[in-house]
């Protein structure tokens, strides 16, 4: 809805849009706006009119809720063009933010008003869209192509400075913005409008227009990896240099259509609700995220201060929370001082905000040191005795009541609940590298873990910026889990007749932005190997068939082999590939003979290999394995899963997620292409279908949206 007033004593009219939280643009709001506008302008008494939003939101733009509905209501683009074409000047007074259709609906006011905090943006690109009323006609013609096409082909938001530098406010105040605007609108009441109403105005082309699309075009297709909305984004801004405005709006109209209906547009919207969704947490005991409490927390405590401890301090102390840093080594203590300092006056910079207090950090090499916090993350190396012993040295130091987490990625939380006097406190939160500056936190509860435990942990990860998802223990959790087998398809695919090459060119073009083997040696072949020993799998001495076998199961020591020759990827410089001081990984033809020796040696014959194997035997793998998570109720619905790998795993967002993408695919086709694959390799049980695929497949395949209900009754006759 939107309200009429006359403000008293003035010749303004006011119109508030009223759609809590972010006076979204339903039908009923743009019915009220339409009706409002009318009422304005045929009011005699009013000379000049006003917009804002109620409770300091001007608009978050469209009622994302109503995607996939029948249109109702009156459409944005008449609406925009009536306020455009008003004879009376039309201000909007921008708090809080204006987003999307509701930076559009702005544009398509006279002059622009907003507050200093105010945020403004046009991220309907993220959503597999673009700005379809006006916003890529407009913008352009206001802030010039190159500043346009940065803000549409991201969707980034900007600051009110950042707007007021770039021409799309006239004024950023730090007072009352409607009453700003409503004196404002006094003293332009008998201007002229002309040269205001954006779509009359010529778009502003540097020279050498073509060069600047070519190069738009190049970048956006790098960084886009097969989404098709910024291309589109990219072609609308072309229309707008080039085309008059109503034959750009045609164009605008068209690219949309195309985009609204795209499977892309599906994913990314699926994604968006999906984050949402998983802050609904549940857990097997019933325990919700609407019925537990979490504590209070106001001081924390990081142990360890490696690269994932100094990132976690970071974003823990970025967040306005006070930090207790503790480091039994001396010189990685000042080491880590230095970083961290470093890291929070950069990350202030960037944020343009000023560097969080000197003293909400304090250091320590003493445990002792954090008997007073309310929440500690150990970060310590990857080694059961070493946490173990942390765990119990915890427990003595802390005040009763503290919430113990580890930052383990594979590690049995519950072992090291037991060394805790306290297990019902003890829960993971399970960082990704930058801690930072990646936004996934898996927070996984044990057996023991109270609803209060995960509470805490979930609303701590929410304060400092993560998305969160809470999963069950087990080896793994849920991201490395499923990585497993896809990881272990890699290696198959190589010993062959794939290169490493093949293989990441493969998932590169799906969307990943790196694949497996540059993955691999990014992150460092050796952290897999490491683990692989603790398990008692790297058998040096091992020879013919035993060699490529492990608890009568195939086997690949390729990555043992390869570690053996101190190849650990980046940090070593050879890998699967070899590396310069940039970092740019190369072919190497060592790796070549490598393979061709050891395929000699183990009697394999090479095949040719395609695209579509290494992706239907890499995903398809990896998808089998969150089917067996959900079906074990580590994972409480496909979302949680998606939203997973979306943020912390690579995987592109346009394609939704692994279990998305399954059910894109055909659930019945994932089915019949593992069959095929199982059959050919039986000694690979990762290939084998999961009981859950078997019974959503004789189900129908139902929608992505009714797997839960099929989950929950499965559980239910256990």
């Amino acid at each position: 809805m939107a309200k009429y007033s006359n403000i008293a004593g003035t010749t303004v009219g006011l119109i508030t849009l009223q759609n809590p939280p972010v006076n979204a643009l339903s039908a009923a709001v743009r019915q009220g706006i339409v009706d409002t506008v009318k009422r304005a302008l045929s009011d005699t008494e009013v000379k000049s009119v006003v917009i804002c939003g109620q409770n300091g939101v001007f608009c978050g733009g469209a009622d994302v809720k109503a995607f996939g509905t029948p249109m109702s209501g009156p459409p944005l683009v008449p609406m925009l063009h009536a306020i455009e074409a008003a004879d009376k000047p039309v201000i909007a007074a921008i708090e809080g933010f204006a987003l999307g259709g509701g930076l559009e609906l702005a544009l398509g006011c006279h002059y622009r008003i907003a507050h200093r905090k105010a945020i403004l943006g046009l991220p309907e690109v993220t959503l597999g869209l673009l700005p379809a009323a006006g916003g890529t006609q407009r913008l352009p013609r206001l802030t010039g192509l190159p500043a346009a096409l940065d803000l549409i082909t991201t969707g980034r938001h900007i600051t009110a400075a950042e707007a007021l530098k770039l021409g799309i406010v006239d004024q950023v105040i730090d007072r009352n913005t409607v009453d700003t605007a409503v004196k404002f609108a006094l003293s332009v009441a008998d201007h002229k409008l002309d040269a205001r109403r954006l779509s009359t105005r010529p778009c502003p082309c540097p020279p050498h227009l073509d060069a600047l699309f070519e190069e738009a075009m190049l970048k956006v297709r790098q960084r886009a990896r097969g989404a098709i909305a910024p291309v589109a984004c990219v072609q609308a801004l072309q229309a707008a240099a080039t085309l008059p405005y109503a034959r750009g709006m045609e164009r605008e109209r068209e690219l949309m259509d195309t985009l609204f209906t795209s499977g892309q547009a599906r994913a990314l919207q699926y994604s968006f609700f999906a984050q949402r969704d998983v802050r609904k947490w549940s857990m097997p005991s019933g325990a919700r995220w609407d019925n537990s409490k979490p504590r209070p927390v106001h001081k924390t405590a990081v142990i360890g201060l490696g690269t994932m401890g100094r990132g976690i301090t970071v974003a823990l102390a970025q967040a306005g929370l006070s930090v207790v840093a503790v480091e039994a080594q001396e010189k990685q203590l000042m080491d880590s001082k230095q970083a961290i300092s470093g890291m929070l006056l950069r990350g202030a910079r960037r944020r343009g905000r000023a560097p969080p207090p000197l003293d909400k950090v304090t250091y320590s090499r003493s445990l002792q040191a954090v008997a007073d916090v309310d929440l500690v993350i150990e970060a310590v190396f990857e080694d059961v005795a070493l946490k173990k012993k942390v765990f119990q040295q915890l427990s003595a130091a802390c005040k009763p009541g503290t919430v113990l987490c580890t930052n383990t990625s594979a590690i049995d939380v519950d072992l090291l609940a037991s060394q805790s006097r306290h297990p019902e406190l003890v829960v993971g939160m399970h960082f990704f590298a930058p801690a930072h500056v990646m936004k996934l936190l898996e927070v996984v509860y044990g057996s023991r873990c109270s609803p209060e435990a995960v509470a805490t942990a979930m609303n701590l990860g929410k304060e400092i910026g993560k998305v969160c998802v809470a999963v069950g223990n087990c080896r793994g959790f849920v991201g490395n889990r499923m990585l497993t087998p896809y990881m272990e398809q890699g290696l198959f695919l190589l010993e062959e007749g794939a290169t490493p090459e093949l293989v990441d060119e493969a998932l590169e073009e799906f969307g990943f932005a790196m694949g497996l083997f540059r993955m691999s040696d990014l992150s460092g072949i050796d952290v897999g190997w490491r683990i692989r020993k603790e398990d008692g799998l790297v058998d040096p001495g091992a020879t013919g068939p035993a060699a490529r076998v492990r608890q009568h199961r195939r086997y690949s020591p390729l990555g043992d082999l390869l570690c053996a020759q101190q190849r650990f990827g980046q940090k070593t410089g050879l890998g699967w590939y070899k590396y310069d001081n940039s970092h740019e990984a190369s072919s190497d033809p060592w790796v070549q003979h490598f393979l061709e020796d050891y395929r000699r040696q183990h009697g394999l014959a090479t095949r040719r290999i395609d695209h579509q194997e290494v992706l239907e035997r890499c995903l398809y793998s990896l998808i089998n394995e969150g089917f067996r998570i959900l079906e074990e109720g580590i994972a409480s619905g496909p979302e949680d899963i998606d939203v997973i790998y979306v943020f912390g795993y690579g995987w592109p967002k346009h394609r939704g997620g692994p279990m998305f993408y399954a059910s894109m695919v055909g659930l019945d086709k994932v089915l019949e292409r593992l069959e095929h694959y199982h059959r050919g390799h039986p000694d690979v049980p990762h290939l084998q279908p999961c009981g859950l695929l078997r019974r959503l497949v004789a189900s129908g395949s139902p929608p992505l949206r009714e797997w839960r209900g099929i989950i929950k009754k499965a559980h239910s006759h256990l």
